[in-house]
């Protein structure tokens, strides 16, 4: 095994670095939309990055920009394992975590049934139900990094991005009026919310907005949800590695990195402190991640794609509120 001179780490390096700090710009200025006008950070970087998608067909920023689409992307995903611990999978009960395991497999298969039906393929189908029914925005990118790269899987990815990122602040606002209107009781909205709403803060923003314990337990039901990314990539990426299809690892790093912070945070060892700085780099990293994409992305490829992927999110959503809904009906 050989290792990189100097010049060549310096060569590589001065080739990424435009790119990469035009990423990182749009991504604080992502950040700081959301934090003065309220709107999902992702969405701005989103949207931002596909002002800047010229910039992709010529010059030196290329390089840069697919390195924070992909490297980001990894690193960001990998430290989201430090939200998680298994007591606090477990303090949901056992009923409810595998009635949600249920419902996250299941419309995964919503999703492809529905791409299948309407000639968008396979992928899209795991793409995109994947992102519904795990963690939005963070759960698209995890997978897309496992699909064939290609024109048209970036293209998929950033219309799933944007549209689970506007569907789940539709439900943010929905959703806790629903709760309300079948008289759920805390517990029982906090699970319906954590167990239903795409995107974290989303979660965090619908909970708390109707008592600290519906927030608290929609918060550990999100990330139960945010959990199963580890065991749903490492099965796509295990089978898009024995069809031929995929790229990457049969074991993606990431993937072992997130398990490893998993188990490592659920021993307590980490400090409070710690933890949160590793937050705040993986949202950068997820936040930065998600501009690239959208600098790598035409509307104009966008406005070919048509509504019926669209559609197949919402009927993915709607069928995962039905199925969250079902299982508290019967009392998980």
């Amino acid at each position: 095994m050989t290792f990189p001179s100097k010049t060549e780490m310096r060569s590589g390096l001065s080739e990424i670095a435009p790119g990469l700090a035009i990423c990182l710009i749009v991504a604080a200025a992502a950040r700081f939309l959301s934090e003065h006008y309220g709107a999902p950070q992702m969405l701005f970087a989103l949207l931002l990055g596909m002002a800047l998608h010229f910039l992709t067909e010529e010059g030196p920023s290329a390089a840069g920009v697919d390195f924070a689409a992909r490297v980001m992307l990894r690193i960001g995903v990998a430290l989201l394992g430090v939200r998680i611990t298994f007591v606090q999978v477990t303090a949901l009960g056992w009923p409810a975590v595998i009635w949600m395991t249920l419902g996250i497999a299941a419309t995964i298969g919503v999703g492809v049934a529905i791409a299948r039906a309407s000639n968008r393929g396979t992928a899209f189908g795991v793409l995109s139900g994947g992102a519904v029914a795990i963690c939005g925005a963070s759960a698209a990118m995890a997978i897309a990094a496992l699909l064939p790269r290609g024109k048209e899987q970036e293209r998929d990815t950033i219309l799933v991005v944007v549209s689970v990122t506007a569907l789940s602040t539709v439900a943010m606002i929905v959703y806790p009026m629903i709760v309300g209107v079948f008289g759920l009781d805390p517990r029982q909205s906090g699970i319906f919310l954590g167990g239903t709403i795409h995107d974290v803060a989303q979660v965090v923003g619908a909970g708390y907005s109707m008592s600290d314990q519906t927030g608290d337990t929609a918060t550990i039901a999100k990330l139960f949800r945010v959990a199963m990314l580890m065991p749903v990539v490492l099965i796509i990426g295990l089978m898009t590695r024995g069809s031929g299809t995929g790229r990457g690892a049969p074991i993606p790093l990431f993937v072992l990195g997130f398990a490893g912070l998993v188990v490592v945070n659920s021993f307590g060892v980490i400090p409070a402190v710690a933890i949160d700085w590793i937050t705040t780099v993986s949202g950068w990293c997820l936040v930065t991640a998600i501009a690239a994409l959208g600098i790598k992305t035409s509307l104009k490829a966008l406005f070919e794609v048509g509504s019926i992927p669209l559609l197949a999110l919402v009927g993915e959503t709607v069928f995962l509120a039905l199925w969250v809904g079902l299982g508290i009906w019967f009392g998980i």
